[in-house]
C-alpha cells in the first residue's frame, strides 16, 4: 500500500488545556505508534509525510497564493528510524494556517505522480488536524469525484469526536462515535471548527453513506487501537505434490502453513560498541590441540567425530552426506486409514499444522479430494500419512483428518511421533493412597471452582456462547515487550527502559468476568484444602549427647541418623576392594571411599566430577540421569563432611559449561530436580542464602539462536497473510 500521513503543523495545533498535552503532540503519538508498527511488522508499505500550516511551502502544485504553506516533508517511502526521529524531533508546530482540502489535493497529486509504474493494492490519506484552519468548499465535489474515481481512500483524526457540538450544529451523530464519546470531555468547539466538521461529515458521507462516518477517529481512540504492535505479515506460500494412495491413484494437493510457532525475524548480531558498525568487528575460529603449547591446527586437519561409549569414531562431511535418508522428491503418500479415535491428542507433535487443499482448477483433483474428505468423516477415520517437504529433508509420520467448513473443506495434517519420540512414565495411583482421597465436600468444592472459571460464556437460554479468552487474538507478550524496548533504546540509548505496559501486563490475566466469579468458589476450596506451615523437626538428644560423658567409649544407645546406612550394609563387604570411582557405580563408590579412614575428601571428589565429565559429554538422557545422581550423593556427603565448599565451587563450574557445551537439557533436569548451591540453612560453612541458590538456579539465556534445520526452516508459510 502506499500511505500520505498528513499532518497539521498549524499554530492552533500547539494550543493545549493546562495539565494536557496539545493536539499536535497526541497526532504524532499516533502517527509514532503507526510507524513503529510498520517497521517492526516488517511491512512492504510505503509511507509520505505531508505538512500544512507550515511557514514555508513546497509542493508540485503551489503557484501564486494557491496551495501555500503545505509542505512534502518525505516523500513515499519505506518506514524506518529515520522517520521515527522525524516525528519526533523535527517536526515542530509553525505560525501558520492552510485549508485542509488544499492539503488533500496535494497528497491525491503526491500519490498519483509517485505511484506511475509501481502496482498498490492500496492508496491511502490518514489526516490529522483540529480542524481549526479556514476552510473552502469551492473544490469539495471535486475532490470527492477524484478520490472516487482514483480509488483512494481517507481517514480523518480529530482531537474530539464529531459529535461533539455544545448544543449547536448537526447532532446526527453515528453509532461509531457514540461508542467512544464517554471518552472525552465536552469542550466548547469555535465557529471554525464546527464549520470543519460539517464539512467533513458531508465528505466522508458523500465517498461512502453507510461506513463513511466510521472512517472518523479521535486521537485517543487511535492510541489505543495502535497500542499493540502489528504482527509480522507473512505471504501464504503454497506447497504443490501429489497426494498418493497405492500406486494407481494420484490427486494433485496444495498445501499452506496453517499453525506455526513465530520467532523474532530479526538475528541479533554483534557490532562495535563505539561505532555501532557490524564490519567493524571480524569472528576468527581458531582451533588448537590441548598441549602446553596449544599448537594451533588447521581446519583442513580436523574431522568431527561421534563419541561412541569411551571410543570416539571420525565421521568426515562426506560420511554425513552418504548416511542421509535419500529421496526422490517431496512426498504426502497415505500409507493407511486408521480410526480417528485411535490418534489421542497428546500423540500431535512437530512445529506445524498444515491445511491441505486440492490444486487450483483441476476440476478432476477437486472432486477426487472432496471425494475423500467426505469419507474420512463419514467413516470417522484419519489418514496415515508420510510426509516429506523436499529431497533435502528427512521423512515424517503424520495424521491427517477431514476438515469440513461452509466455505472450504480441506485435510488437516499433523505429524505423529516415532517410537523414540514417546516418553513412558509410571506413576503411583492416587486412588488406593487413603491419604489422598478427597471428601465429597471436597469434590463438590473443586467442581464448583472449575465451573466457575469456565472461559466460555453461555447465556441463560443455552443457545449463545462466547468465548472469554481468545488466544488467537492475543499478540505475544514476549515481542511485544521487545519491541517497546528496541523503540526506546533506539531514541534513548543511555536510558533505563519503560515500564512494563500495562496492556501488555493485562494480556494473560484472568478475565475480570472470570475473577469476580470465582472468588467464592475459591474461598471455599481455601477452607477445605486448609494448609499448615511444617517447621523442622528438631533432632533429638540424649543425656550422652549433652553431658559426652562417655565420648571414648561404645554408645550402644546413640540412635542411627543415616537410614540410608542400612542400604550399603551388602556393600561394605566389599569396601576392601574399592579403590577409585568406577563407572559402573561411582555413586556407591564414592560414598565408600569419602567414608574410609585418612580419605582425601577433594581428590575422591575430582574422580566424581570426572565420571560426571564422562557421562555429560554423552549428551544422552541416561548418562543425564547417572551424572544427577552422582551430583546428588557428592551433595549429601558434602554437607555431611563439612566441604561445602568443594561442592559449591564445582556446581559454579558445571554451569559455566552449560552454554558452552550444549547442556540446557541437563540443566532443566537439575533445575527440575532443584539441586542448587548448598546454602547456610543447610550447613554452617555455607556463605550461600537461600536466595543465591534460587537465582543460581535459573537457567543461562541462550547467547545466539541458531537456525531452524531444513526440514523444518523451510516449510512453507502461513495460511493467513496479514492482519
Amino acid at each position: 500500500a502506499a500511505i500520505v500521513l498528513c499532518l497539521d503543523v498549524g499554530f492552533t495545533m500547539s494550543n493545549s488545556a493546562s495539565g494536557e498535552e496539545s493536539s499536535l503532540e497526541q497526532a504524532k503519538k499516533v502517527m509514532t505508534k503507526f510507524v513503529q508498527r510498520q517497521v517492526f511488522a516488517e511491512s512492504k508499505d510505503e509511507v509520505a509525510v505531508v505538512l500544512f500550516g507550515t511557514d514555508g511551502t513546497r509542493n508540485d502544485l503551489a503557484s501564486g497564493d494557491q496551495y501555500q504553506n503545505i509542505t512534502v516533508h518525505r516523500s513515499l517511502m519505506l518506514p524506518d528510524f529515520d522517520l521515527l526521529e522525524d516525528i519526533q524531533d523535527v517536526i515542530k508546530p509553525d505560525s501558520e494556517q492552510a485549508d485542509f482540502l488544499d492539503a488533500i489535493i496535494v497528497c491525491m497529486d503526491l500519490l498519483q505522480k509517485e505511484t506511475i509504474g509501481k502496482r498498490y493494492e492500496k492508496r491511502h490519506i490518514e489526516l490529522f488536524t483540529d480542524l481549526s484552519s479556514p476552510v473552502s468548499e469551492d473544490q469539495l465535489e471535486i475532490i470527492i469525484a477524484n478520490l472516487k474515481k482514483t480509488g483512494i481512500s481517507l481517514q480523518f483524526f480529530l482531537p474530539f469526536p464529531v459529535d461533539v457540538d455544545d448544543g449547536g450544529g448537526d447532532t446526527n451523530a453515528s453509532v461509531h462515535s457514540q461508542m467512544h464519546r464517554h471518552s472525552f470531555p465536552r469542550k466548547g468547539l469555535t465557529e471554525q471548527q464546527k464549520e470543519g466538521i460539517d464539512v467533513v461529515r458531508k465528505l466522508m458521507h458523500t465517498l461512502d453513506k453507510e461506513a463513511g462516518l466510521e472512517e472518523i477517529y479521535t486521537f485517543r481512540e487511535s492510541l489505543e487501537r495502535l497500542s499493540m504492535f502489528k504482527k509480522i505479515e507473512r505471504r501464504p506460500m503454497a506447497w504443490p505434490c501429489q497426494l498418493t494412495i497405492g500406486s494407481n491413484l494420484s490427486i494433485r494437493i496444495v498445501a499452506y502453513r496453517s499453525v506455526t510457532e513465530e520467532k523474532v525475524k530479526k538475528i541479533w548480531t554483534v557490532v562495535d560498541a563505539k561505532t555501532l558498525r557490524k564490519d567493524d568487528v571480524q569472528k576468527e575460529t581458531v582451533y588448537c590441540l590441548n598441549d602446553d603449547d596449544e599448537t594451533e591446527v588447521q581446519k583442513d586437519d580436523t574431522i568431527q567425530g561421534f563419541r561412541y561409549g569411551s571410543d570416539i569414531v571420525p565421521f568426515s562431511k562426506e560420511d554425513e552426506e552418504q548416511m542421509k535418508y535419500k529421496t526422490e522428491a517431496k512426498c504426502f503418500s497415505v500409507l493407511g486409514f486408521s480410526r480417528s479415535s485411535q490418534i489421542q491428542r497428546h500423540y500431535y507433535m512437530g512445529n506445524q499444522v498444515l491445511k491441505v487443499f486440492a490444486a487450483k482448477d483441476d476440476e478432476n483433483a477437486a472432486v477426487a479430494f472432496s471425494a475423500l474428505v467426505h469419507a474420512l468423516d463419514e467413516l470417522k477415520v484419519v489418514a496415515i500419512v508420510r510426509y516429506v517437504y523436499d529431497r533435502r529433508c528427512n521423512p515424517q509420520i503424520g495424521v491427517a483428518f477431514p476438515h469440513i467448513k461452509d466455505a472450504y473443506e480441506c485435510l488437516i495434517y499433523v505429524q505423529l511421533p516415532y517410537m523414540e519420540d514417546l516418553r513412558q512414565y509410571i506413576f503411583s495411583s492416587l486412588k488406593n493412597n487413603k491419604k489422598c482421597s478427597p471428601t465429597a465436600d471436597q469434590l463438590s468444592a473443586v467442581d464448583s471452582l472449575i465451573d466457575s472459571m469456565n472461559l466460555i460464556y453461555e447465556d441463560d437460554d443455552g443457545e449463545t456462547f462466547e468465548d472469554l479468552f481468545k488466544p488467537s487474538k492475543i499478540s505475544n507478550p514476549h515481542f511485544q515487550r521487545l519491541y517497546q524496548c528496541l523503540q526506546h533504546k533506539a531514541f534513548h540509548p543511555n536510558e533505563p527502559f519503560p515500564p512494563v505496559e500495562q496492556h501488555i501486563l493485562e494480556m494473560l490475566e484472568v478475565p475480570r468476568v472470570v475473577k469476580e466469579r470465582c472468588q467464592a468458589p475459591l474461598e471455599k476450596v481455601k477452607a477445605l484444602f486448609p494448609l499448615k506451615e511444617v517447621g523442622k523437626k528438631k533432632e533429638e538428644k540424649t543425656a550422652q549427647d549433652i553431658f559426652k560423658d562417655n565420648e571414648d567409649g561404645p554408645n550402644p544407645k546413640k540412635p542411627k541418623i543415616d537410614d540410608e546406612e542400612g542400604s550399603f550394609s551388602i556393600i561394605k563387604l566389599a569396601e576392601g576392594n574399592v579403590t577409585s570411582v568406577g563407572s559402573v557405580n561411582p555413586a556407591e563408590d564414592f560414598r565408600i571411599l569419602v567414608r574410609q579412614k585418612n580419605a582425601d575428601f577433594k581428590d575422591v571428589s575430582q574422580q566424581l566430577i570426572n565420571r560426571i565429565d564422562q557421562f555429560l559429554e554423552n549428551k544422552d538422557s541416561q548418562y543425564y540421569m547417572k551424572g544427577i545422581g552422582c551430583i546428588s550423593v557428592f551433595r549429601e556427603e558434602a554437607i555431611k563432611l563439612s566441604k561445602v565448599q568443594c561442592f559449591n565451587d564445582f556446581l559454579q563450574a558445571l554451569k559455566s559449561k552449560v552454554v558452552d557445551k550444549a547442556l540446557a537439557d541437563f540443566w532443566e533436569i537439575m533445575i527440575q530436580d532443584r539441586i542448587s548451591l548448598i546454602t547456610k540453612d543447610e550447613a554452617e560453612g555455607s556463605l550461600v542464602t537461600s536466595e543465591e541458590a534460587e537465582e543460581f538456579l535459573a537457567s543461562k539465556e541462550k547467547k545466539n539462536e541458531t537456525l531452524p534445520p531444513t526440514d523444518e526452516g523451510g516449510d512453507v508459510d502461513d495460511l493467513v497473510s496479514t492482519v
